[in-house]
């Protein structure tokens, strides 16, 4: 077992190494990718969970005029890759249980499927390294709810966070505009 941890701890390590690189040269290779890009990471009870994701604006990239952003830019109901630019990765070192889910320790690409009345979910796939939203949801581990909040304060860029939750645990959030979108979770023992 402790073999099978450090394999997928290599292997995820590598992988948050290796993929900037390759998204910078694919958006080397295009005419997009005008977001940058944030690793945030957090050791929650003893486990380190890591997101890398681009960071697109509220203002058009072109013309500098505000967009509506859920609702409009991300759409309702639809799969949206969670940030800009190549799908965004989620590491974690030991399993942690979200949604009533175990994610086993490895590498995610997680995406979002926002909803106006109902609950948005967060969606973990097993395929890593693709562009933008993934094709296929036979990749999906799982998707789970997430709680949706108004922000105090507006945000013009998107931001996402790993944070530990003043009642155990962790919490991932997704910040934009006026939305911030949060699930809890804790690391399997």
């Amino acid at each position: 077992m402790n073999t099978t941890k450090s394999i997928l701890t290599i292997i995820a390590a590598t992988l948050v190494s290796t993929l900037p690189l390759l998204a910078q040269q694919k958006k080397a290779a295009s005419t997009g990718g005008t977001s940058p890009h944030e690793t945030t990471s957090a050791v929650i009870d003893g486990n380190r969970v890591t997101i890398s994701y681009g960071r697109p604006f509220t203002k058009d990239p072109k013309t500098g005029e505000p967009r509506k952003i859920w609702g409009g830019l991300v759409p309702w109901e639809k799969a949206w890759r969670t940030g800009s630019d190549e799908a965004t990765l989620l590491v974690t070192q030991q399993p942690i249980v979200i949604g009533g889910t175990t994610i086993p320790a490895g590498a995610y690409t997680l995406y979002t499927v926002p909803s106006e009345s109902g609950a948005s979910k967060l969606a973990f796939g097993t395929k890593v390294g693709a562009w933008g939203v993934p094709v296929d949801e036979k990749n999906d581990l799982a998707r789970v709810d997430m709680k949706k909040e108004t922000l105090e304060k507006p945000l013009d860029q998107f931001a996402m966070a790993v944070a530990k939750n003043p009642s155990g645990g962790g919490v991932l959030k997704l910040m934009w505009e006026n939305t911030q979108f949060s699930v809890p979770f804790t690391v399997k023992k």
